[in-house]
Formats: C-alpha cells, sequence, structure tokens
C-alpha cells in the first residue's frame, strides 16, 4: 500500500481523535522539555562546581616529598643486616623541598608537545603578624602571568589588579585572611617565616576562590618576593604546575616524568578522584530522571493509542475488508506514534533550550562565589539529541504493541459482532 494513503488515514485517525492526541503530544514535550532543562541546569552545576578546584589544580604537579629515609643504619651493619629489624620513629631526612634543576625540567616539559603550559610555584608556610596574635597561613610564589593563562589565576582576583603581584614586597590575600586581619587593599602587613624571616607586604588585592578553608590561609605573592622572604636564591622551586592538552594523559605522563626527573609527581585524576566520582553520580541522577520522565510520557500515549484502536475496531475491520494488509495497519498506528514524538519531541526540544535561556538568566549571587552571577547551565548539543532520539524511540516502543494489536484484528469478527 502507497504510502501517502497510509499517512493520510494515519491523519484522518489522529484528527477524529484530536483532544487524546494533542494530551499524547504534551506529554511527550514536558518530558524533553524536563530532560533537556534538567541535564543542562545539573550539568552546568557540575561544571561551575568542579571548576572551582579543576580549574585552580595543575594536570601535573612536581615537588620533593620529605620522607624517611628506608635505608637506616641498622640495616647496614653485618651483624643485624639479615635480621627482621623493627625501628619506631623514624624522623625524615634532611632532604631538600626545592626541586633539584628546576630550570632544566621545565625547559624539557615545555618543549615536550603534549604540555599546554608549565608554572614555577614556591610554597612558604608563614605567621600573618597580627599585633600581638600570629595567625598561621600559606603563601604561594607564583609566576603571575603563566598563573593567569593557565590557571585563570585573574578571575579569582575579585579586588584590586592581579599584575600589581609583579611589584615588590606586593601580596594578594585570601579573602578570608584578609577578613580575620582586617586588613584593606594599600595596607602594609608583617609577615614571618618559618625560619624566623620578617618581611613587610603591601596588599594589592583580595583572591577568592569560592572554597572558604582555602581562602583562609592561601595568600599569593610573586617568585622573587617569595624567595626573598625565604632567603633563598633565584633558583629556589618547591612546585613545577603542569597543564596538558589532554587530560586523560595525566596519570601516564606523571609516571613517566617522575622517572625520568626522579621526582615526585602527582596527576590531577589521582588527587581529584572524589571530584570526578561526584559529578559522574549527578549526571547519571540527572539522566535517570530525565529517563524516567519519558517512560511514562511513553506509558501514556501506550493508553492513548489502545483506546483508539478498541473504538475505531470498525474502522480496522473495513480497511483490512477493503484489502489493506496487517503489515499496512501497523504502519498506521506506528506512523500515529512516530508522529506523536516527533511533533512533541519537536516542541520539547524547542520549550527545553528556552527553559535553559531562563534559567541563565535567573541572578544567582552569593559572597562565596563572587564570579557567578546567574546560574549556569550547559547547552551542549548533545543533551538534544539524546532527548530527540530517546522520544523517537519511547513512542515507537509504546506504539508497537498496539499497532501489532490492531494489525491482528478479524474483520470477519468484527463485522459479524456489528
Amino acid at each position: 500500500m502507497k504510502w501517502s494513503l497510509i499517512f493520510e488515514i494515519a491523519q484522518a485517525l489522529m484528527f477524529a481523535r484530536m483532544k487524546q492526541t494533542l494530551i499524547a503530544a504534551t506529554g511527550v514535550m514536558f518530558s524533553i522539555t524536563m530532560f533537556v532543562a534538567l541535564l543542562g541546569f545539573m550539568n552546568g552545576l557540575n561544571t561551575m562546581l568542579d571548576g572551582l578546584v579543576l580549574n585552580r589544580t595543575p594536570h601535573i604537579r612536581f615537588y620533593n616529598e620529605i620522607r624517611p629515609n628506608p635505608n637506616q643504619p641498622i640495616d647496614q651493619s653485618l651483624q643485624f643486616g639479615k635480621s627482621l629489624n623493627v625501628i619506631r620513629s623514624i624522623k625524615p631526612s634532611t632532604g631538600r623541598l626545592a626541586i633539584h634543576n628546576s630550570e632544566a625540567i621545565i625547559k624539557t616539559l615545555e618543549e615536550d608537545s603534549r604540555v599546554l603550559g608549565v608554572s614555577p610555584k614556591i610554597s612558604a608556610q608563614v605567621f600573618f603578624n597580627v599585633g600581638t596574635i600570629d595567625l598561621t597561613g600559606i603563601v604561594s610564589g607564583i609566576n603571575v602571568e603563566k598563573e593567569a593563562e593557565l590557571f585563570a589565576f585573574n578571575d579569582y582576583v575579585t579586588s584590586g589588579n592581579y599584575a600589581d603581584l609583579n611589584q615588590t614586597n606586593s601580596i594578594i590575600l585570601g579573602k578570608g585572611a584578609a577578613d580575620r586581619m582586617l586588613a584593606d587593599i594599600g595596607d602594609v602587613i608583617q609577615v614571618t617565616t618559618a625560619q624566623g624571616n620578617r618581611i613587610q607586604l603591601k596588599v594589592v588585592g583580595y583572591f577568592q576562590s569560592g572554597l572558604g578553608d582555602f581562602d583562609n590561609v592561601n595568600s599569593y605573592a610573586s617568585i622573587s618576593t617569595v624567595q626573598k622572604m625565604l632567603g633563598e636564591p633565584p633558583a629556589y622551586i618547591t612546585d613545577i604546575q603542569v597543564k596538558l592538552k589532554d587530560l586523560s594523559l595525566a596519570p601516564p605522563l606523571a609516571k613517566e616524568f617522575g622517572k625520568v626527573f626522579e621526582i615526585d609527581a602527582d596527576d590531577i585524576q589521582t588527587v581529584n578522584a572524589q571530584f570526578e566520582t561526584g559529578t559522574s553520580i549527578r549526571t547519571l541522577i540527572s539522566y535517570a530522571v530525565g529517563i524516567t520522565l519519558l517512560v511514562v510520557s511513553g506509558f501514556g500515549i501506550y493508553n492513548i493509542l489502545n483506546m483508539m484502536i478498541f473504538e475505531k475496531l470498525d474502522t480496522i475491520a473495513i480497511l483490512k475488508a477493503i484489502g489493506f494488509s496487517s503489515q499496512d495497519v501497523n504502519r498506521i498506528f506506528i506512523t500515529i506514534a512516530l508522529t506523536i514524538g516527533l511533533v512533541g519531541g519537536a516542541l520539547g526540544l524547542l520549550f527545553g533550550f528556552l527553559a535553559g535561556l531562563g534559567i541563565e538568566r535567573i541572578p544567582f549571587e552569593t559572597a562565596a562565589l563572587p564570579t557567578i552571577k546567574t546560574f549556569p547551565v550547559d547547552f551542549n548539543p548533545k543533551y538534544y539529541f539524546i532527548g530527540g532520539t530517546f522520544s523517537l524511540i519511547t513512542t515507537y516502543l509504546a506504539g508497537f504493541f498496539p499497532a501489532r494489536k490492531a494489525s491482528g484484528v478479524d474483520p470477519v469478527e468484527i463485522i459479524r459482532g456489528k
């Protein structure tokens, strides 16, 4: 039978039950709208929350970890070397935190085609002298330009200009630390290092990452300022931060470079595994809720088509009596189901996009997240593709069983019953 005739009959049956058809299409539309809006909103939140940590975390971090010497003198002695020796309260060896030959390591990393960029860093534990009170903190010495380029440092400087760190003896305080010290921009604060060195630093800005505990203790200065503060030479570096072109390469490259440079290396996926787990769980919940909505709408279509078949048994009998095959009848009802899914799905994708635009314009301002002004929404095309595909699959399955039931109708029995 010609498809044009099948489409015409399907259209006539849908218009004859216009109210039920609109209800079914509305169910699909609502499900797709919620599916797209929910996934876009949830993944926008995931991106924002992960970005609070992952944007500020290098893909690979090189450093020297201070650990006890595994080769103890008693193990080297002839008398006890082959014995089982138990030693308690072993103190760390006198190793240095500084990375040996750091300039050569940085140059080698920058020449690697897999590396996007390299930024040196110094971490120094200090005391902020506030009157008679000493507040503990950490001052990180950074290459200001590299930090802004690779880790979006400038996005988290809420007051002042990050470039002012290039000035000698300047510091950008974490917002929490600044509040505890009542330090304003332009004030001069006194800092004492763990070695007892004292230095006065001018506050040129505030830094706020959105993580309260981090902002309470962390502050930033230039590498040269921290080297001067610690009394160390210009080659003194405690950390080398690496950004890769492909994040997935972080674990193997950390092991590879760690062996080559004979240095400790941490990769972002190992250090922040809990964030990836949280993101995966939130995404899974979003998909589960969205698919549940689609399945529920599919049951609605199934019930409506079942009722349509029951009310149109005489029409189906007449169609089969005048030459329509069981396959033709099956196609008619599958066409009805797919039409409902196509129209409802298309409208759902449109309204889902509009809902995302609406959510994106809702103000969301909080002191903990100064860089966020509205709710984040992810408009990734894959959500629309998944939503559209699921609408067609769900409506096809919802129409398959009623269509098979309709194709099995015996016209003789129906006409005799009438």
